[in-house]
């Protein structure tokens, strides 16, 4: 996978290699990532990519971290290039009614 584009977010960590995967049980994954990503903090992004149940945990281990805060990468295939998203799970919007969050 090729990550450069994402380096003008700064530098690109990687937690895990790209064949990983959760197979029975999360618990040996959540202590393995509470221990790579204490240090994470508002400053710093996610760029998820893989496993759907390792995205998903890492995002839960990172909330949790973070006081419920996060920041992601997501590319945007038309225009080929990252746009930061950033998640808050205690901050209260209301929804416009459209498919578009």
């Amino acid at each position: 996978m090729d990550v450069m584009k994402a380096l003008s977010f700064g530098e690109v960590k990687f937690l895990f290699t790209e064949r990983a995967q959760l197979v029975y049980s999360a618990g040996a994954l959540v202590h393995e990532l509470r221990k790579k990503l204490e240090k994470f903090n508002d400053e710093d992004y996610l760029l998820l990519v893989g496993d759907p149940a390792i995205i998903a945990t890492t995002s839960a281990v990172v909330s949790d971290i973070n006081h419920g805060k996060f920041k992601m990468l997501k590319w945007d295939r038309e225009s080929s290039k990252y746009y930061p998203l950033t998640v808050n799970l205690y901050q209260k919007e209301e929804k416009d009614g459209s498919d578009r969050f």
